[in-house]
């Protein structure tokens, strides 16, 4: 019984099927039999939780990453099956809403990954070097959310009526989504040729902040993510540079 808590094939499907139930659940496919099989999915969770607790110990638990990750959302997603036995409660729906947390578990498939670790190095070294970037960019964000807020908190409120309200909208521009419905939005409250002037202001801003900004931002964090490995190569290349360079100072003589 211990090897089964202890086996990560057996455990992924476990998590494999109780996704599929949930899943089904969510879909409103309702019956006892899956109601019966989540239940048992949850008993099996907390099983393994406690026998990894007695295997690893405590400590040794927790500071595992992919442990935590596992505890955590087995605690959480308890609650949730306690509608199954007082139907009073089913009417708390964030509290049934914490059983779909359990899609988590599926990152724990992530640890099979080869080169998992390098890629995370990788991940962030590129955040790192990045960052200085980023954050000069949200400050732009908000500064720009902020004069919005200011010149059109009351012609267009849906988008403009508080600097949050602002920053979102300037977000939804610079990803380029929905980014005609704004300007339109404010557009159609204005007379005569402050209409046009003001599509030509945040075409502007889309193509400063959306276009080119977004375009530095991934290009920034991808020269950084390859940084890494062109070192590596780098670093190949001058053993073999050196190699050659002995090779054929061996053959002149």
């Amino acid at each position: 019984m211990k090897k089964f808590f202890l086996n990560e094939k057996m455990m992924l499907g476990v998590v494999l099927l109780n996704v599929a139930i949930i899943f089904l659940q969510e879909c409103e496919i309702e019956n006892g039999v899956f109601s019966a099989i989540d239940i048992v999915c949850s008993l099996i969770f907390v099983l393994e939780m406690i026998v990894k607790h007695s295997h690893l110990g405590f400590k040794a638990y927790w500071r595992d990453g992919w442990n935590v990750l596992d505890g955590t959302v087995t605690i959480l997603t308890l609650p949730a099956m306690v509608a199954y036995f007082v139907p009073d409660i089913a009417g708390y729906g964030y509290i049934i809403a914490f059983r779909a947390m359990r899609v988590f578990k599926l990152f724990r498939t992530a640890r099979r990954f080869p080169n998992l670790g390098e890629i995370w190095k990788g991940f962030k070294l590129a955040l790192r070097q990045s960052a200085a970037f980023l954050l000069g960019y949200f400050v732009v964000i908000v500064v720009i959310a902020m004069f919005n807020s200011a010149l059109f908190g009351n012609i267009a409120p849906e988008y403009f009526s508080t600097p949050l309200d602002g920053i979102y909208a300037m977000f939804q521009m610079f990803t380029v989504e929905g980014w005609y419905e704004i300007p339109n939005a404010v557009a159609h409250n204005l007379p005569g040729v402050w209409t046009h002037i003001v599509r030509v202001y945040f075409c502007t801003l889309l193509i400063g902040g959306g276009i080119i900004g977004m375009s530095l931002i991934n290009s920034i964090f991808v020269d950084a993510l390859a940084a890494d490995n062109n070192d590596d190569v780098k670093a190949k290349l001058d053993v073999l540079e050196q190699k050659i360079d002995a090779l054929q100072k061996s053959l002149d003589k």
